[in-house]
């Protein structure tokens, strides 16, 4: 026998939390599965300062733990696991968890978000959280006055880069091409940026340090024949490579861009399918900050309190 539930939530950052408090509020009795990491990206970072309420800042898994914890005053289910298949063929939608447990659901709320794409070096795992970082608005501020180094030559490592040097004293953009991916506009930018230097032609090694990063093992031209071997002193390394957004599972029913974002109506969280919405990174390859994840939760929620009104 599978298990019904008016509103099912999947995934457990401020997007599926937010979802889980409006819905726990509006009687929906929501059950919310946290997937592969309770908390979300949030999780990684060591302190957050730019989300309201908090005005001396907070540990990210602090904030997650106070998010969920108003999630269950609400009376959110919040539950271990993962969904591992859907069906959203006809009325209720049926999940796998797990690849065992069926649930069938009268709205189902896609809260997954996306993962920073990273180098794959042992050392970003090393110093996560201690000078490793996928989000220069979210950890920049506390590089102020410090060396950095930004990887990648798309519009996004740019932007990032030209963000961090309005804050740091220098910034080191690492690009594996001889050339910027990004936009005119973007390399004009950076180009113009004094305290911005460009590494063409660059791969990073490694990262060393003691207790956090305080260097980057580099390699200019590597497999050539004037390849070169360095190191540069930086305090934080900011990937810039892109996010994978975590949609597979959904993707034989639900539209996605071609990079993977859940298609959603304009101002709306609402996907193709009817019942099913999705909120948070999932479907916003733009911002990615944690108050537009909380605010499409909220959206998605309410969304799925009147789908269900309608629905009686």
């Amino acid at each position: 026998m599978s298990e019904r539930v008016k509103c099912l939530i999947i995934g457990s950052g401020p997007a599926g939390y937010t979802a889980a408090i409006y819905a726990g509020r509006a009687n929906l009795s929501p059950v919310l599965y946290e997937g592969m990491l309770s908390g979300g990206q949030l999780t990684t970072t060591t302190e957050i300062e730019n989300f309201p309420g908090y005005p001396e800042g907070v540990d990210g898994n602090q904030m997650m733990m106070d998010l969920r914890a108003q999630a269950e005053r609400f009376g959110a289910d919040i539950r271990f696991g993962i969904v591992t298949a859907v069906d959203f063929s006809g009325k209720p939608h049926k999940l796998t968890i797990d690849g065992e447990k069926e649930i069938e659901a009268d709205t189902v709320i896609i809260a997954t978000g996306a993962s920073a794409k990273y180098l794959g070096l042992p050392d970003e795992h090393k110093y996560q959280g201690r000078g490793v970082s996928a989000c220069a608005t979210c950890d920049g501020f506390f590089y102020r006055k410090k060396t950095v180094a930004v990887v990648g030559g798309g519009d996004t490592a740019c932007e990032e880069a030209c963000y961090l040097a309005s804050l740091c004293t220098k910034v080191y953009l690492i690009v594996r091409k001889p050339f910027l991916r990004a936009s005119k506009v973007m390399q004009e930018r950076v180009m113009k940026t004094p305290n911005i230097e460009v590494l063409f032609e660059h791969n990073t090694l490694g990262l060393f340090g003691e207790d956090a990063v305080e260097g980057a093992h580099v390699v200019r031209r590597l497999g050539e024949a004037d390849e070169e071997r360095y190191d540069i002193k930086i305090d934080g390394f900011f990937l810039a490579i892109g996010h994978h957004p975590n949609s597979e599972v959904f993707k034989p029913y639900v539209e996605t861009d071609e990079a993977g974002y859940i298609k959603t109506q304009p101002y709306r969280p609402l996907t193709n399918v009817p019942g099913v919405f999705a909120a948070g990174d999932v479907a916003d390859p733009i911002y990615r900050q944690a108050i537009c994840a909380a605010a499409s939760g909220c959206k998605a929620a309410m969304e799925a309190e009147k789908y269900i009104a309608a629905m009686e």
